[in-house]
């Protein structure tokens, strides 16, 4: 079992590069995220492997850091997930963006990856949403906000607001975090208008 490659880059073709670790050339395959951020050919590398090895096959999946690698996992614990589809999802969406898709119950976020119809879509936001948070990298009070408006409990002032800045054109992640920030700043028992206002102020920056 391979967990971590160091080398060198020796190509970087479509959906992998070959890393050479001493002599060694290891076909690793990647998300395009991943690819995008390891540098050029000659250059050093350092990878976080998965290893697939199947009857008739020994595959490599490589990742820039453990937390993607992690999401590659659990990505596959739902029913119509496999490797090709979970790198496909996460060449589309970072980390954060996952997890807020997924607090959100955004499915369609979600579904912009290739391949992702809206069903396997909303088995991942629905089979994920309490296993997610730790992999976000976000601030657990942003995170359980978001949660609780992607379930549809937060509060009427809070969904107000969200729902009113989705009105004016921003996306239901940046809506809920500036939200969020407003709820920070103003209090749990602010009104929907004081959300908004400083809402759009923190959109703003």
């Amino acid at each position: 079992m391979i967990g971590k490659l160091k080398g060198t880059i020796d190509e970087i073709a479509g959906d992998y590069i070959l890393v050479d670790v001493h002599g060694v050339c290891y076909v690793v395959f990647c998300s395009s995220r991943t690819l995008g951020a390891v540098g050029s050919q000659g250059e050093a590398v350092i990878l976080y492997i998965e290893t697939y090895v199947r009857e008739d096959q020994l595959k490599l999946f490589g990742f820039k850091t453990e937390v993607e690698r992690e999401w590659f996992r659990l990505l596959q614990s739902v029913q119509g997930v496999g490797a090709k589809v979970a790198l496909a999802i996460l060449s589309t969406l970072s980390a954060s963006d996952l997890a807020n898709a997924i607090a959100l119950q955004d499915k369609a976020m979600v579904a912009r990856a290739p391949g992702i119809g809206p069903k396997v879509a909303q088995r991942i936001v629905t089979e994920l949403k309490n296993k997610a948070p730790a992999l976000g990298g976000i601030d657990a009070p942003d995170m359980g906000l978001k949660q609780e408006i992607g379930e549809g409990v937060a509060s009427a002032p809070v969904a107000d607001a969200v729902s009113a800045l989705c009105n004016l054109g921003y996306s239901r992640d940046q809506a809920a975090g500036a939200v969020g920030a407003a709820v920070r700043d103003a209090g749990e028992d602010a009104d929907s208008a004081k959300l908004i206002r400083l809402g759009l102020k923190e959109l703003a920056k």
